[in-house]
This record gives structure tokens, sequence and C-alpha cells, in this order.
């Protein structure tokens, strides 16, 4: 009896979370879309095994990345859940994740703007790629937009992306010269697609000097 009551407790106690989530998301999501290469992904706390000698996140969240009911992120499934971290876990899944910038930067907006409203992550970044990868017709592109469209039918507004992506492109001088034209296309490119062509993009920048030490 004591198992059937527990049973039964457990069932409605999912049920009320699950109208308590889909109430919140009835609610504007101001949606914000995070894509690029591995840092965007998040390798914070990620370090290789002292023993196995394998990449392993240390599982430490620091305050301004943790949780908040206000901030949901868009899982691989295309399900809104709450953000935590790592919240690219589903989606860099041939890496190791750890902490990214993304819940960070909407925690600091919250507390700048506490009337912002529900925060939408979409998360969309894969380690080690280049931004060739990320041009128009390419799959990680389509992913992009494809998810990005779906986050808008959940209703909401896009308000930002945040793009952290460039190390891989360091390594060859020809990726490094076609690099400012290829980001200004796909950025370009992912304006007209979305049907925002006002998206601000937050960029990371690294300047990188090609001269030869002599």
């Amino acid at each position: 009896m004591g198992y059937m009551l527990s049973l039964i407790l457990l069932a409605l106690l999912a049920h009320a979370t699950s109208i308590s989530c889909q109430n919140i998301l009835e609610q504007r999501l101001n949606i914000i879309i995070l894509a690029g290469q591995s840092n965007m992904a998040g390798r914070g706390g990620v370090a290789n095994h002292s023993v196995r000698g394998i990449p392993t996140w240390d599982g430490d969240v620091p305050p301004q990345c943790q949780p908040n009911p206000w901030i949901f992120k868009l899982s691989a499934d295309m399900a809104w859940v709450e953000a935590r971290e790592p919240i690219l876990a589903d989606i860099d899944v041939k890496k190791t994740n750890g902490i990214g910038p993304g819940t960070a930067f909407a925690n600091a907006v919250l507390s700048k703007d506490p009337n912002f409203g529900l925060v939408g992550l979409v998360p969309c970044a894969i380690g080690g790629t280049h931004l060739s990868q990320w041009q128009k017709g390419g799959f990680l592109y389509e992913q992009l937009v494809k998810r990005a469209q779906m986050a808008l039918r959940s209703g909401g507004a896009y308000k930002a992306m945040l793009w952290y992506q460039g190390e891989t492109d360091t390594i060859y001088k020809q990726d490094v010269e076609l690099y400012q034209g290829r980001l200004k296309r796909f950025f370009n490119d992912l304006r007209s697609d979305l049907q925002a062509p006002r998206l601000p993009i937050f960029q990371v920048g690294t300047k990188v000097d090609m001269t030869e030490n002599t």
C-alpha cells in the first residue's frame, strides 16, 4: 500500500511540474543563440583526468552560472528545459563539455534588468569547427537556422547571438585572410534567413599576428 501511494505521489508531482513548466513557457521568450566552437560549447573546468588521462569536467559551477528559474535552453530534441551546466552536453556530444558563457551572460542580463523576462538559450556550438563549416548550405549553418526558427515558434523574439569562434582558423594563413569576408557573409546570411536584420551579435575578438619571428 505504501509503495503504491509513493508511486501515485511521484506521478502527481511529475504532472504538476510539467504543467508548471508549460505555464511558464506560455510567456514570451527572449531568445539568445549560442554558436561557435569549443569556448562557446564550454570548456571551463575541463582537464585531463590525472589517472585516466581523458578530458573530464570537475563539476564545479560558479555563482554566475548557477541555474535560474528564468533561464531555459532548447535541448537537442527541441524541447525547452531548465538551463543547467554543462548546457551544451547534448549538442557538442563528441567532446567533454564544462562551463561556457551562455548561462553567465543570461544571468548578467537578468541581474541588470529584473524585468527582462524569460530567457531562452539556443545552444548550437560545436568544438573544433572552422568558420567555413558555418557558411550557408553547410550542416552547422542549417542546424543553427532550424533550431533558431523552432525556438521562435515557441513564442518569443530574437534578442541576440553570442558568437565565440576563430581559434581553428588561425592555423593556416589562408583561413586568417578569408576570415573577415566569411564572417561578414555568415552574419548577413543568418540575419536574412532568420528575418532579423538587426539581430545583435556579440563576438569575441582575437588579434592574430601572422608575422614570423626573426
